[in-house]
């Protein structure tokens, strides 16, 4: 199984001395996206940019993953929403690199399901360990559950 994105960036006016960073991905489904880089780094504040979209793919796969073991274990979910971050700093080789991404989310299960602290941190550590994301990416991620 593969995925594909196409990336696509054109020369356009910018500053003296300087470059355009907004540039467009598209994905293997067909949608596009406007990215540029992050505004500290002289991009659109608008557009996503790549440290965003990293995190959301590790929130998205997590939620995912969280969702088929809940469903698995017939504990139906009514909603999921994560306010996910990460955090830029120096990684062991000195490299700028995200080096922490925390996962908050907040899950409400199905009108009458009760399920425990200890339970639902279970869940979220077993979709922690067979998200494919997380499994992909080298730098710590907390999860912190409620």
């Amino acid at each position: 199984m593969g995925f594909k994105t196409t990336v696509n960036w054109q020369s356009s006016p910018s500053e003296e001395g300087e470059f355009n960073r907004d540039h467009q991905v598209k994905f293997g489904t067909g949608q596009t996206i406007e990215a540029s880089s992050a505004p500290e780094y002289k991009g659109n504040a608008e557009k996503v940019n790549p440290e965003e979209s990293l995190l959301a793919a590790l929130s998205s796969c997590h939620m995912l993953t969280f969702l088929a073991i809940a469903h698995l274990k017939r504990l139906p979910v009514a909603s999921y929403v994560d306010n996910a971050t990460a955090d830029l700093g120096k990684n062991e080789a000195g490299k700028v690199a995200v080096v922490k991404m925390t996962l908050e989310p907040t899950v409400t299960f199905a009108e009458g399901v009760e399920v425990d602290q200890d339970t639902l941190e279970k869940i979220h550590e077993k979709a922690h360990a067979n998200c494919f994301i997380a499994n992909s990416i080298a730098c710590e991620v907390e999860i912190k559950t409620s």
